[in-house]
């Protein structure tokens, strides 16, 4: 099993975009979502999958159980200043790159503040864009699971923002 097919191979190619972004989902900081993209990349090239896997939830699977080995291992976590990229070739304004800057920042402690089940079923269907079925099989629980996780982190986003931040 340690070699991938030609078609695992491009599917986790064109998935690396999709795989970092859960990788920040998880992890909160683009260093660490790069080191985890990178671990989650060498474990898959290194034990390889089955020839009848799919590479897209295997490589989900695989880096989420790299992040619950690497939270395992650590004493204490480390927070990196969040860095946003930006697609143009435009640079934005200072005052427009401090208001997006607050604004993902707000996103990301809104995240942070809820269980990691419920953040990672969330990105994973609101951010990765992927259905509740494909999110039940790559964080292997049932559909229902995934709905009631989703259902119950909205409502503690709703809540969290309709509480005063004193």
């Amino acid at each position: 099993m340690p070699s991938l097919s030609t078609l695992q191979r491009e599917l986790l190619l064109a998935e690396l975009g999709s795989l970092r972004r859960f990788c920040r989902s998880l992890s909160g900081s683009a260093a660490d979502a790069d080191d985890l993209l990178q671990v989650t990349v060498e474990r898959v090239l290194e034990k390889g999958m089955p020839a009848d896997a799919d590479a897209v939830k295997w490589a989900y699977r695989v880096c989420k159980n790299a992040w619950i080995d690497e939270l395992r291992s650590r004493d204490v976590r480390q927070r990196y200043p969040q860095q946003m990229a930006w697609d143009s070739n435009e640079a934005p304004s200072a005052e427009e790159s401090a208001g997006h800057e607050r604004a993902l920042e707000m996103v990301a402690a809104a995240l942070e503040e809820l269980p990691p089940e419920q953040r990672l079923a969330l990105t994973l269907v609101a951010v990765e864009g992927k259905s509740y079925a494909e999110a039940a099989d790559i964080l292997e629980v049932p559909v229902g699971t995934i709905m009631s996780r989703i259902a119950r982190a909205r409502a503690q986003l709703l809540k969290n923002r309709e509480e005063p931040e004193w």
